[in-house]
């Protein structure tokens, strides 16, 4: 087992109501397989290396230019089976979507078929290099072709960059490409407008892009206000950027209508395509009015979310908007080789692109994932990944609509994911409180507080792939948890219980996080935390 931490710092062992401890105290500080697991310096030395090394001779030239270190760096050495197992203990006290259903609302946190994996780690793909000649990757290129051009078929699209790293960063890349068509029309707008349900990283793309950001309120059902967005509609208003499904869970049924009225007064909809998995293979954006919309693969074609790198957040493009789109992308030549089209060639091929977004074309292993998630589905299989996706949301609010608030339960069907507020909170009791109740359930909480537009917001997201008998188990825990909270019970305050770690004081943890390793002396020489317990 592992030695003590020489912090002194144990978990706590409760007390229950009964007067009884949970436990015994222990000498290790662990809890059975709950193991407190101390801080790689608090395991290893500076003194000492895992590995062998030749002496360094101090005569030997470098290359280091005078950037000479010049004092030892500090680090501890370990030896290889301390770091895998202080690693692997680690990896045990976090939740993940291989333990059990992750209701992450407005984030998908789907599973990540095994084949996919599979295909991802084939050497052509797993080590290949961007700067390899093109000759010899002419099989990921097709990969990235052929990923495109589903991309385009499935949103009704014309045009696809590729190259964006993640959501966000698509954003960005359609925003710029909007920027450059107003720019190449001598049109300088300044306004981005923003709906009050749109996800909250629209508003900050667009100030990034040096636009002023004005919201524009929801009706009372959770959707757009139309007759508010058309009455802001001007000359200098260079895009709507909106969420379809929105962050209510619900479906802009008059994107029609808000698409054609932004494109008469001369503007450009960009639409959030974050949430396109509750849509999938039954909608087809373009049919919309849409101009550009990004995918997040990880939500909807089921790459790894984060983690493990660079995402992927490919942009899809009207015909409007098409030349603008970055550098590089993959064209077929009438020989049928796969061409990575790059700077030299713009002219020629887009025209008034705006340049790139990063400096290769982006993620191999999430493109091979993507791929192989739409081939393995077809075309039925991904109609049914969103059929089953809202279904599975439906399911979930219709099973707790009569203990929650559920603001928009009235609105229709909830797409992809459930709403609800705190209204009814017994005593001082928050939205915080039943989240951190339903960690001692064994769920990773929802989303919470988020959209701005519901009070102590939980949106909870499902997915497609949980059964019927993971959600019943599921909507009992949150029964439970939410039934505490409408009485008022006060233990929540205090909860996670049985958590490795218990709550933190979330303000400071983000304002004044403590990211270096401090020590003191006690009294015997022993090297002891800065702050015992703080952890």
């Amino acid at each position: 087992m592992n030695a003590p931490n020489k912090s002194g710092w144990k978990p706590q062992m409760e007390v229950a109501e009964d007067g009884l401890h949970n436990g015994p105290q222990t000498v290790t500080g662990n809890r059975a397989l709950m193991l407190e697991e101390p801080l790689l310096f608090e395991i290893g030395h500076a003194e000492v290396t895992g590995v062998d090394l030749p002496e360094i001779d101090p005569a030997a030239p470098t290359r280091l230019g005078g950037l000479e270190r010049s004092e030892p760096i500090g680090l501890v050495g370990l030896t290889e089976p301390e770091t895998v197992r202080h690693y692997t203990r680690l990896s045990r006290q976090n939740y993940a979507i291989d333990l059990g259903l992750f209701p992450l609302g407005s984030c998908t946190m789907k599973h990540n078929p095994r084949l996919n994996e599979k295909m991802a780690r084939l050497p052509g793909f797993a080590d290949i290099h961007p700067l390899a000649p093109q000759n010899s990757v002419q099989g990921a290129l097709e990969v990235i072709h052929q990923l495109g051009h589903w991309l385009c078929t499935l949103t009704g699209m014309p045009s696809v960059a590729m190259s964006p790293k993640a959501g966000a960063h698509g954003e960005l890349c359609g925003i710029l490409a909007i920027r450059a068509a107003h720019e190449a029309r001598g049109d300088a707008r300044e306004v981005v407008l923003v709906p009050e349900s749109a996800h909250g990283t629209n508003p900050a793309t667009a100030a990034f892009a040096n636009y002023r950001v004005e919201d524009i309120p929801a009706t009372p059902e959770g959707r757009v206000d139309v007759a508010k967005l058309k009455e802001r509609l001007g000359p200098d208003v260079a895009a709507v950027m909106i969420t379809n499904p929105n962050t209510c869970g619900l479906f802009e049924k008059d994107f029609r209508e808000i698409a054609d009225a932004v494109h008469e007064a001369g503007g450009y909809v960009y639409c959030d395509g974050a949430n396109f998995n509750a849509i999938v293979g039954r909608v087809r954006p373009g049919d919309l009015g849409v101009d550009a919309m990004h995918i997040n693969l990880h939500k909807t074609f089921s790459t790894p979310h984060g983690g493990g790198g660079p995402g992927s957040g490919p942009v899809v493009f009207s015909e409007a908007l098409a030349p603008f789109a970055p550098l590089p992308f993959v064209r077929k030549n009438e020989d049928g080789v796969f061409e990575l089209v790059e700077e030299e060639a713009r002219e020629e091929t887009r025209g008034q692109t705006f340049g790139r977004m990063t400096a290769f074309h982006g993620q191999m292993g999430m493109f091979t994932r993507a791929l192989t998630y739409m081939l393995s589905h077809g075309a039925d299989g991904l109609k049914q990944v969103a059929e089953d996706a809202v279904l599975n949301a439906n399911y979930v609010l219709r099973s707790l609509e009569d203990l929650l608030h559920a603001p928009f339960a009235g609105s229709g069907p909830c797409m992809h994911e459930a709403l609800f507020g705190d209204k009814g909170f017994g005593g001082d009791l928050s939205t915080l409180d039943l989240a951190k109740a339903l960690i001692d359930e064994g769920y990773h909480p929802m989303t919470v507080y988020f959209p701005l537009v519901v009070h102590g917001a939980m949106l909870v997201e499902p997915t497609e792939t949980e059964s019927k008998a993971s959600l019943d188990e599921f909507i009992a825990a949150f029964r439970n948890v939410a039934e505490r909270a409408l009485a008022g019970d006060e233990t929540m305050k205090q909860a996670p219980y049985y958590a490795p770690r218990r709550r933190l004081d979330e303000t400071q943890a983000a304002r004044k996080p403590k990211l270096a390793w401090e020590e003191d002396a006690a009294p015997g020489g022993e090297p002891t935390r800065h702050e015992k317990g703080d952890r």
